[in-house]
């Protein structure tokens, strides 16, 4: 099976679970808190994905990092999910459970990368397009790129709407090429 599908059943399981004991909040701070920390330390991920690596040295390895940090439901996942061998997934696993969250939610996570800095009515113009185009409340991240030229891109889960000039000058080389 699946990493993807393995680590979205452990995320909507987990998300049933927080709702049940009303803690859904405190496991979304959890998983975010435990990507970021997977995202910033490769060292974390290697150790958790090698296969030299016992299970009982992971499972003491996420204790001493998250066991005073996080809430008694994310922690109680971190231990099963170690007891099922399944701890090199974990990364996937708070992502899924992140989108997922996302989704119950309503909130749609969209980036926009531009040459300049955005200013507030661009960024309020770039949120209405993302709202009118899912339905969603938006979550915008922003992000610098003077490689652009000119314009922008816009990006929502995997679609992309390129309106960059930097983009344009190359069509019109592919153009002229041939």
């Amino acid at each position: 099976m699946s990493v993807s599908i393995v680590a979205a059943r452990y995320a909507k399981s987990l998300i049933d679970l927080a709702k049940e004991q009303d803690v859904l909040e405190a496991v979304y701070q959890d998983m975010v808190l435990f990507k970021d920390t997977a995202d910033k330390n490769r060292g974390l991920m290697l150790a958790l994905k090698s296969p030299v690596v016992r299970h009982e040295k992971k499972a003491g390895i996420l204790k001493a990092l998250f066991e005073a940090r996080v809430n008694a439901v994310s922690y109680a996942i971190f231990k099963i999910i170690t007891r099922k061998n399944r701890e090199a997934i974990l990364d996937e696993i708070a992502a899924e459970f992140i989108k997922a969250y996302n989704i119950n939610q309503g909130i749609q996570k969209a980036t926009v990368v531009t040459t300049t800095p955005l200013t507030d009515e661009l960024r309020k113009q770039f949120t209405d397009i993302v709202t009118s185009a899912t339905g969603r409340t938006v979550q915008l991240a922003e992000k610098v790129d003077p490689s652009l030229i000119g314009g922008y891109v816009l990006r929502i889960d995997d679609r992309q709407i390129d309106a960059s000039l930097k983009s344009r000058l190359n069509e019109l080389k592919l153009q002229l090429v041939n």
